[in-house]
């Protein structure tokens, strides 16, 4: 048994079902692994496959109408906003899909001793018996899923197929098999009904000894030694060249080994730059995963959920950031789209990216928003008449208007958006102490907009945001679009002061902009009001906590520079209802919570999750508790729980073990955004802070004990002994 944290999880047993497979992933290409020795199945993923539902529809053309709209509005008129649309439907984005899975059929072998396992630091899945092993990772230097299967006198039968849950009855799916000098390639075409879009995927198999026969539609091998499946998948217009695609395939290197050593350079450097040890037991980290989600209380289980959810949250971020299923999915019915949601779900599943030292989820994350921003400037446009930029509330990965809306729903009316997705570029260049200028970029052109946008006041001659909306909730007294909803007020404000530190040229404009905006609104509960316009009541259960912006992510409202308004946070925080015990809700809840100090909120939060029945044995979680709802908020949010319960910073400020999770453990590596990584050892006699900074700098050092001012050189160790905390 091992006494350091475990960097992977096991099984004793196949997956029985497809939530509980083993996962995979390089960003691009994702894999379900079932580990099952007689009738193993791989469910094969990309984050490009979306089914087409029509044509991408545009944003709805409303800035003729936005002056009359606004008029209703602040004259008093709390229902105006249901009639600004242009009539249509609700038009769902495009639901992501499984590709198809790779079968893989035996005779029944030895089943002795079997165990299935992932390897966090590798990415490698294996699973083996006594006569039998299964070996498969998702490489990230090569774009390409690699299994390797072994035993003596092998025999397999190899096919792919489509007829996954779910799978439409229009599919025109055509397959394809030919013998090669390795063995034979294996290819499988899936068109979508009514589109001229098809996904294709090609598998290599490599066959070491014995025989290979075709069997239509796959291959049947007898006497092997191994067999080596290499496998990718396209989505495409009309044909895919499958020669072209064999032959690319037939170009990597030729053993399992010498493909994985390339992927672990990329994988494993990545993964082992953040570790989190709980101090468990050696007996608890032993167990199985299942056994141990049997223990919610167990310091094991955190640790292993704080590896897991970095490991996934990894393997998900390549093309895109992960969706509301990470970079996986076994069935073509994927709950809400399996949508990338930026409403909340986004932000909240790489929390942890720039802390954790992921800058692979924060490029995947820019690469996204750089994609759409041709499509954000005409939801500014076509919405609101503006210059600049309008993210949506909803993407599929390519289209990036505003079309996901409806009258309970007016997504297209919330102007947050772009801050709220650029404030994690934001905090990555604060970390590694640069400004990508595609960032500044899009932050102008987010000031832009507002320049254009903010342009009503109220009686007091402050600038009104109107209308406005508060991400997914409406008063109490009125209906979902509103004026002056809290998170469009620290939107607006942060976004203008942001891109003035972007851009000095601009400064003094857009500060005067910002210092327009009216403040928030405490309310009769002495609660941050959810909407800064006077006579707005509140509507407090709701799994959404958009109107505490300004805590968690910004900084904006916090203990020390803002005590009044942050016990007014934190009375709205308290307030706030479960609705309808969405994990995600849970979790943002307790990064709210770890930034205005109050540790039992943050652990009655994670306590709920543990609790809650929340997580497979895959480590995957779900949407609600007892395992209902494949999804991805709770598995990759939780790593950022822990961290900002233990480490905090902004460009000037550390705070250490402002809500710590255990009484003791270590974290290792964790970035700030000063610039310097951090060590942190606790238990409840006092702490150690080792900080390594890369940049000269004075900032605030906030503990329990109080404040101090601390002085880093570049490139000096610097260590922190505190006191009981």
């Amino acid at each position: 048994m091992t006494s350091s944290p475990v960097h992977g999880t096991w099984e004793p047993h196949p997956a029985a079902r497809w939530e509980d497979a083993f996962l995979s992933g390089n960003g691009h290409h994702g894999a379900l692994v079932f580990g099952d020795p007689n009738a193993d199945r791989v469910i094969v993923t990309h984050h490009s496959l979306v089914r087409p539902n029509g044509p991408h529809p545009r944003p709805p053309r409303l800035a003729a109408r936005l002056p009359a709209l606004q008029d209703r509005l602040l004259a008093g008129d709390r229902t105006a906003a249901e009639e600004f649309t242009d009539g249509r439907a609700l038009h769902w984005v495009r639901a992501f899909h499984p590709a198809f899975q790779l079968r893989l059929n035996r005779p029944d072998g030895d089943p002795r001793d079997y165990r299935r396992t992932v390897d966090f630091r590798t990415g490698e899945v294996t699973a083996r018996t006594g006569d039998w092993t299964s070996r498969l990772f998702v490489s990230r230097a090569d774009d390409v899923i690699v299994h390797h299967i072994a035993g003596p006198g092998l025999t397999l039968d190899v096919r792919l197929d489509h007829q996954l849950p779910g799978a439409p009855n229009g599919l025109s799916v055509g397959s394809g098999v030919l013998r090669t000098a390795e063995g034979a390639v294996l290819s499988l075409r899936a068109g979508y009904p009514d589109s001229d879009l098809a996904c294709t995927g090609v598998t290599l198999a490599a066959v070491t000894g014995g025989r290979t026969a075709l069997a239509p539609p796959g291959v049947h091998v007898t006497g092997a030694e191994s067999v080596l499946l290499l496998t990718r998948v396209r989505r495409h217009t009309g044909e895919l060249d499958v020669v072209a695609e064999t032959r690319a395939l037939r170009e990597l290197p030729g053993t399992y080994d010498d493909l994985l050593d390339p992927h672990l350079t990329a994988h494993r450097t990545a993964y082992d730059r953040v570790i989190l040890d709980l101090a468990a037991t050696p007996a608890e980290r032993a167990l199985p995963g299942s056994e141990l989600l049997k223990h919610p209380r167990s310091p094991a289980l955190l640790e292993r959920l704080f590896a897991a959810g970095r490991y996934h949250l990894l393997s998900a971020s390549g093309l895109n950031p992960p969706r509301l299923t990470g970079l996986w999915t076994g069935e073509w019915h994927t709950a809400w789209s399996g949508a990338l949601t930026y409403d909340a779900n986004l932000n909240l599943q790489t929390a942890s990216a720039a802390a954790a030292h992921l800058p692979e989820v924060t490029e995947a994350h820019a690469a996204l928003v750089q994609r759409q921003l041709p499509d954000w400037r005409d939801n500014a446009r076509e919405v609101f008449g503006a210059r600049g930029v309008v993210a949506p509330g909803h993407s599929d990965g390519e289209s990036g208007h505003s079309y996901h809306f409806s009258r309970e729903y007016p997504l297209h009316l919330w102007t947050a958006g772009a801050d709220w997705l650029l404030k994690p570029l934001v905090d990555h260049d604060e970390t590694h102490g640069g400004r990508d200028p595609r960032t500044a970029a899009a932050l102008a052109e987010v000031a832009a907009f507002y320049e254009d946008f903010l342009t009503r006041t109220d009686r007091e001659g402050r600038l009104v945001v109107v209308p406005s909306y508060s991400p997914e909730n409406r008063p109490a007294n009125a209906s979902w679009g509103t004026v002056n909803a809290a998170m469009d007020l620290s939107a607006a404000r942060h976004a203008l002061r942001t891109a003035a530190a972007y851009h000095p040229q601009h400064a003094d404009r857009w500060h005067a902009l910002a210092d327009r905006l009216p403040p928030h609104r405490v309310n009769a509960d002495g609660a941050l009001a959810e909407w800064a316009w006077p006579g707005l009541d509140d509507t407090y259960d709701h799994r959404h906590l958009s109107h505490l912006y300004g805590v968690w992510p910004l900084d904006e409202i916090n203990p020390y520079d803002t005590p009044g308004l942050a016990a007014a946070a934190h009375r709205a925080l308290t307030l706030r209802g479960p609705e309808n015990d969405s994990a995600h809700g849970h979790l943002h809840h307790a990064l709210i919570a770890a930034r205005l100090r109050d540790r039992d909120a943050v652990t009655g939060a994670l306590a709920r999750v543990l609790e809650g029945d929340f997580f497979h044995t895959s480590l995957m979680s779900a949407h609600y508790p007892h395992r209902d709802v494949y999804n991805a908020d709770a598995a990759h949010t939780l790593p950022a729980v822990l961290i900002e319960g233990l480490v905090q910073s902004t460009p000037h400020r550390l705070v250490l073990l402002p809500a710590p999770p255990c009484p003791s453990g270590a974290l290792y590596g964790v970035r700030t955004r000063f610039g310097a990584e951090v060590d942190l050892t606790w238990s409840p006699d006092g702490a150690t802070a080792l900080l390594r900074p890369d940049r000269t700098h004075r900032v605030e050092l906030r503990t329990s004990s109080g404040a101090e001012p601390l002085d880093l050189v570049a490139g000096q160790d610097h260590v922190l002994r505190l006191g009981a905390w």
